[in-house]
């Protein structure tokens, strides 16, 4: 019996077949609706019927989405979602009727961890802490291969805790405090949760993206402002130091509240090489135990982790 995983993004949807043993069957990737909730599930429905047709399989296979929030357990409706047309739905009942057969969701950045834990990056690992670091900053925890969701199906939402240690004057350098003049990061840029100075302000791309024009007054995506860092501009490499630091100073708060055996890196910003070289230094620095030596590793499954994860979310049928 075949598997499907689909993973909801922002901008992009993106569906997976696995076979029992893992092996991808069929693989598609298309542009997401956006503000639009009806033509989001009928995007999510006819990805779902283009794989079935393409395996061929004599059962119809499960069906997993991860999605930028989560189901509430109250509720049972879709919250912090920063796709936010998808607030307040019953996701999973309006998707399951869309399909004709049950759906599971999960939150992706929960997928990913769980992918990860199963046979990437984390595999062998008790504990595993996985962070999405693209267009939000989502964060999931698997325990003994089973995901921590938490009473309110929040567990591992560290990105929309409020970045630690502002700083108020200087960048940081190799060490916390040293380095060079830095604009305030009191109270932080607004979160469309509704408050200010959120982790996903600061270190998502879109925060970095932000952070670089707050300083020089030039407008460039996260991928831009990485590659003029790679050709030795000053400004977007100082950017990049201060946004390895405020990563840095968010998993330092994991670390010390979890500990982690490792922390995985999701999300078109976690491709960036510097962060493996730069990153584990930092995180030692501002953590409570003198010894970290916390293992950072990018996701062995790249940006399809998540949809293999949603995959994952139905038990292997013998």
């Amino acid at each position: 019996m075949a598997r499907i995983g689909i993973d909801l993004g922002g901008t992009k949807i993106e569906g997976l077949a696995l076979s029992d043993q893992g092996e991808a069957l069929a693989r598609r990737r298309i542009s997401a609706p956006r503000d639009d909730y009806g033509a989001t599930l009928a995007a999510v429905a006819g990805l779902v019927a283009w794989l079935d047709a393409e395996i061929g399989a004599p059962a119809p296979a499960s069906v997993g989405v991860g999605i930028p929030g989560v189901l509430s357990p109250l509720t049972g409706l879709v919250k912090n979602a920063n796709s936010t047309w998808l607030n307040g739905h019953a996701l999973d009942r309006d998707l399951t009727a869309a399909i004709g057969r049950p759906v599971r969701l999960q939150n992706d950045a929960n997928c990913l961890a769980l992918s990860e834990a199963a046979d990437g990056a984390g595999a062998g690992c008790r504990t595993v802490f996985a962070a999405i670091l693209g267009t939000g900053c989502g964060g999931g925890v698997v325990v003994d291969g089973r995901i921590i969701t938490g009473r309110h199906a929040a567990a591992g939402e560290w990105g929309h805790s409020p970045l630690p240690w502002p700083q108020l004057s200087e960048a940081p350098g190799e060490e916390p405090g040293v380095g060079t003049r830095m604009e305030d990061e009191r109270p932080g840029p607004a979160c469309y949760c509704g408050r200010r100075g959120c982790l996903e302000t600061w270190i998502s791309g879109p925060g970095l993206a932000d952070d670089y024009t707050r300083a020089t007054g030039r407008v460039l995506t996260a991928v831009e402002v990485a590659a003029l860092a790679a050709s030795g501009d000053g400004p977007a490499q100082a950017a990049l130091d201060r946004h390895v630091d405020r990563l840095a100073r968010g998993l330092a708060g994991v670390v010390n509240l979890l500990d982690p055996d490792v922390i995985i890196l999701g999300g078109g910003l976690s491709n960036m090489p510097h962060l493996y070289e730069r990153l584990p230094r930092r995180l030692a620095a501002w953590c409570f135990s003198p010894d970290v030596a916390t293992p950072i590793r990018p996701a062995r499954h790249g940006d399809s982790s998540g949809v293999r994860g949603a995959a994952w979310l139905w038990p292997i049928q013998r």
